[in-house]
């Protein structure tokens, strides 16, 4: 990993999103250097199913040689932004670093996406970047270090990249057009970048997207930590870049990335945004072996038999893979899956066995089988027949085949999300 050099002792950043995951892993890195940290986050109070507040996140940084400030900001609220630099510059006596970590993310199509989820995609990450850089600048232009860091993606106008999530990538790409437009701006006072991952990240946030094992297919957040400290410890000439971390790293010399890996030497997922089109990603990750969370599925294989007239007997007839697979699937339903799950499913599927199926994991003992289900849907899945079995036997992961469009979901995502953990349980009988 990239060794500290002593370069932020005594600089000041101010860190949104700082009390987990990215943002806490760049605010422990600087820390290490003997740094001022500004915890500009929300989690005051311990989340149900998020790690760490400010608080804890403040104690983690003390811990290792920095000094903290931590403050209730939702990057919503513009003076929430301004009551914590007012509360940074009088305790640390400026600010040097501003880090446009928070982020919102729903990666849902135009007629799934809510106005509300829209409002706060764009409120975060879009506008929140803005008002923080804005606030924070007069601050910044007054200091020697003088860095704005966003995470943010390379503007890539492949259209892939919108078809499926728009709105999030509207939001995603207004912090980095902060970037294009703040660099040239502000060029020989204050330095603009972006950063962004060449592979998938593991947070809480991986955690709620990928499913289950998917960690297994990420870096761990060190890697994010030690390119941005690595941004942040150059002259403010360096500006205007849209960074990826791998490429930079090597470039400073390091040639170990399984360091970084949660699985050394497990196939990595890529990130958003990158070059390479996804349905070529996804193609990559299956031929290495990427979906190692669910078993293998075994062949399904049946003998013909035939009638009288030597034609195959419709009530003989072997199912078809689909239907093969629903009948496994209504054989492992368990009272205890639809307790914990709690919803249905509808399966619009084209290609051979094409048509409607649905399962119902919140109804009495659960059912599955073709058709509409008598109750009302949560969760309306569209694929081919044959990416449908591949990914109930466990050959294509749920996450691959969402990113890469061969997947469509609308509806309850968090439902959407707990189908993916009841596939581990489908899959071994399959």
């Amino acid at each position: 990993m990239l060794p500290n050099t002593g370069k932020l002792a005594g600089c000041t950043l101010f860190i949104t999103g700082a009390s987990r995951g990215i943002g806490k892993a760049i605010a422990l890195k600087a820390a290490k250097d003997g740094a001022n940290i500004v915890i500009a986050a929300k989690t005051g109070e311990p989340h149900r199913t998020l790690p760490g507040t400010i608080y804890t996140a403040a104690e983690e940084i003390e811990a290792v040689g920095g000094k903290a400030l931590p403050c209730i900001v939702n990057v919503r609220e513009e003076q929430q932004i301004v009551d914590a630099v007012e509360k940074a510059v009088e305790k640390f006596g400026g600010i040097d670093i501003l880090v446009n970590n928070a982020s919102a993310i729903s990666l849902t199509g135009t007629l799934e996406t809510p106005t509300k989820k829209v409002d706060l995609m764009m409120s975060a990450n879009a506008r929140g970047t803005y008002l923080a850089s804005k606030i924070c600048l007069p601050h910044l232009r007054k200091s020697n270090i003088a860095h704005i860091l966003n995470i943010s993606p390379p503007l890539n106008l492949n259209p892939i990249w919108f078809k499926n999530h728009c709105a999030y990538t509207i939001s995603k790409y207004g912090m980095s057009m902060c970037v294009l437009g703040m660099a040239e701006e502000f060029r020989g006072e204050v330095a603009v970048n972006a950063l962004w991952p060449q592979t998938a990240i593991h947070t809480s946030a991986m955690d709620m997207l990928g499913g289950a094992g998917v960690e297994q297919q990420c870096r761990k957040t060190d890697i994010l930590a030690d390119a941005a400290y690595c941004i942040l410890t150059k002259p403010k000439s360096f500006t205007g870049n849209f960074v990826i971390d791998e490429n930079l790293l090597r470039e400073e010399g390091i040639k170990n990335f399984d360091v970084y890996a949660v699985a050394p030497g497990h196939p990595l997922l890529p990130d958003f945004f990158l070059d390479v089109d996804p349905n070529t990603l996804a193609m990559k990750m299956e031929a290495h072996g990427a979906s190692p969370v669910f078993r293998e599925g075994k062949k399904i294989e049946s003998a013909k038999h035939e009638g009288p007239d030597g034609a195959e007997s419709a009530a003989a007839k072997p199912l078809g893979p689909v239907a093969e697979t629903f009948k496994i699937i209504q054989g492992a339903i368990s009272e205890d899956v639809v307790r914990s799950t709690q919803g249905v499913y509808l399966f619009e599927l084209s290609g051979d066995e094409g048509g409607t199926w649905f399962i119902d994991l919140k109804n009495k003992a659960g059912s599955a089988g073709i058709g509409e289900p008598p109750v009302k849907v949560d969760v309306v899945m569209s694929m081919s027949s044959n990416d449908f079995v591949k990914m109930f036997s466990g050959k294509l992961k749920p996450t691959m085949a969402f990113m890469s469009g061969k997947l469509k979901i609308k509806g309850n995502m968090a439902l959407a999300m707990k189908l993916e953990k009841m596939m581990t349980q489908f899959s071994s009988k399959l």
